[in-house]
């Protein structure tokens, strides 16, 4: 029996906003093996008439991932879109400065839409305003979403493309206000550039989303100015504002790697709150919602990063394995982008395939589900319909940098219309926690189904050799009485709990 103890009281009036589905959105940049190697393999097994691996698209379905941001990340700051586009034999190899790798541009805008299209999900097209700017962006937007009867859409119909793309969201740059990246600018200068391409952007199409640069983390010294400057310029223009960030358990610290999420909570009730000071300030009755399209957690590689020879197409760059423990941040993060429905209304987990990824290839063998793979997959499978705010008591405890952290983490996702509750939860204690759930607003639940994802051993990874090491378990669970249901969470454990409402 559990000496801890937590509470949570779950209502259908208390109502916080419907999820977005493409808050379950991912990332595939030309970087490392996320496109040579990964979704891309012309001389695999399971190769189709495009040269895409159909073992990593059928994973990416598993995965059940509505839109992918491309073609970056760093690498968009110096790429030339049409370099991608037309005869596959006479397309250019290019230095990518971002990585430090051979670009040699056999997938390009039109493979990857191809691409998205068999994996059942959207494009999420980024362009380059690093080292290009409206011109440029102009002219993507006419070659993807224009029916035809222009210079760049007849281009697009000349090189086989009939019927326009249809690319709904755009990424305004990346990072842009990072010293690492090509085309660094200041506040003020991306903010006008910013504004001046996504005008000319919506003359072309007025029906597309745009996505504007936020700063490339919280811990940046250009936080928040930054978000605060870009929107004073670019208020009127744009949709969103991005966000990225990434955690790491560098120094073996369990219980503070564990916390890492309020971190995250932190960061977005900043952002959400620069948006709204802009806002007041403009006077204005438009929203700005938030793109959090850069999230995961990344460290593992960072040594074996700096010893690979630069200049290779598809380097084994940014490769990390995941462990158990990595599984219960990234659940815990994804509760609190849920949390946060009624803002984030578009993630990325960056990335999908090979490069920080919950999928892994072997270039010509087979493929496999990281830690990682597993709280993604039932979030974005399960957990669709309206967030509700559930009142939560929990012990607590403080780590090296953060107080008050509660041992229970988790979030109700109620889909009305399937007539489901699901609760996603992590219990970040070492021993098992005691939950009592108050089901009296809904009078008609039953308990369904409890999926628990945990190990022995938080160390403990998936490989090519035993790619089952840690795979989610089913648990019994008791009946809901008086309209409370009582279960268990084991120790160190990322759970899922359906309920039929």
């Amino acid at each position: 029996m559990s000496n801890l103890k937590a509470r949570m009281t779950i209502d259908p009036a208390y109502r916080l906003a419907e999820t977005d589905p493409r808050i379950y959105g991912s990332f595939i940049e030309h970087l490392g093996r996320a496109v040579y190697g990964g979704i891309y393999d012309p001389s695999h097994p399971t190769a189709d008439e495009d040269g895409f691996r159909q073992d990593v698209i059928d994973l990416v379905k598993e995965l059940n991932v509505p839109i992918v941001r491309y073609p970056g990340g760093n690498f968009v700051s110096g790429y030339r879109w049409e370099d991608g586009v037309g005869p596959v034999e006479q397309r250019p190899v290019q230095l990518d400065l971002a990585w430090r790798s051979l670009e040699p541009n056999r997938v390009g805008l039109n493979e990857f839409a191809r691409w998205a299209k068999k994996a059942n999900s959207q494009v999420m097209m980024a362009v380059n305003l690093g080292t290009r700017g409206i011109e440029e962006a102009k002219q993507i937007v006419e070659y993807c979403n224009h029916p035809g009867g222009s210079y760049w859409s007849d281009l697009r119909r000349k090189h086989g493309i009939e019927q326009p793309h249809g690319i709904r969201v755009w990424c305004l740059g990346n990072e842009m206000d990072g010293p690492w990246q090509i085309g660094h600018k200041t506040a003020d200068e991306y903010g006008r550039l910013a504004q001046e391409a996504a005008k000319v952007m919506k003359w072309v199409d007025p029906s597309i989303e745009l996505v504007a640069c936020g700063s490339s983390g919280s811990k940046m010294a250009t936080f928040p100015d930054w978000e605060r400057i870009v929107l004073e310029h670019a208020y009127d223009e744009v949709d969103y504002l991005s966000l990225h960030t990434y955690y790491g358990n560098r120094d073996g610290d369990l219980a503070n790697f564990l916390a890492c999420s309020l971190d995250m909570d932190a960061f977005i009730r900043a952002v959400v709150a620069t948006c709204d000071f802009v806002r007041a300030k403009k006077r204005s009755n438009k929203t700005i919602y938030l793109s959090f399209d850069e999230w995961n957690v990344w460290f593992h590689s960072n040594e074996a990063d700096k010893q690979v020879e630069p200049w290779q197409v598809g380097p084994p760059l940014l490769e990390d394995v995941y462990t158990m423990e990595d599984a219960l941040v990234v659940g815990c993060m994804l509760i609190t982008l849920l949390k946060h429905a009624d803002r984030v209304r578009i993630a990325c987990l960056a990335q999908l395939v090979n490069v920080i990824a919950p999928i892994m290839t072997e270039n010509g063998g087979p493929s496999w589900r990281q830690t990682i793979f597993y709280p993604f997959a039932h979030a974005s499978n399960l957990a669709h319909g309206v967030v509700l705010y559930a009142p939560v008591e929990s012990p607590k405890y403080d780590s090296k940098d953060f107080t008050d952290v509660p041992y229970l983490e988790a979030v109700p996702v109620w889909n009305e219309a399937a007539g489901e509750m699901v609760l996603l939860a992590v219990n970040r204690a070492e021993e098992p926690l005691a939950l009592d759930v108050d089901l009296r607003g809904f009078p008609n639940a039953r308990s369904e189904e409890h999926i628990v994802l945990t190990h022995p051993n938080m160390k403990a990874v998936n490989t090519k050799e035993r790619p089952n090491e840690v795979v989610p378990q089913k648990r019994s669970i008791g009946a809901v009485d008086a309209g409370r249901l009582a279960v268990e969470l084991p120790a160190l454990s990322w759970n899922v709990i359906r309920i039929r409402v």
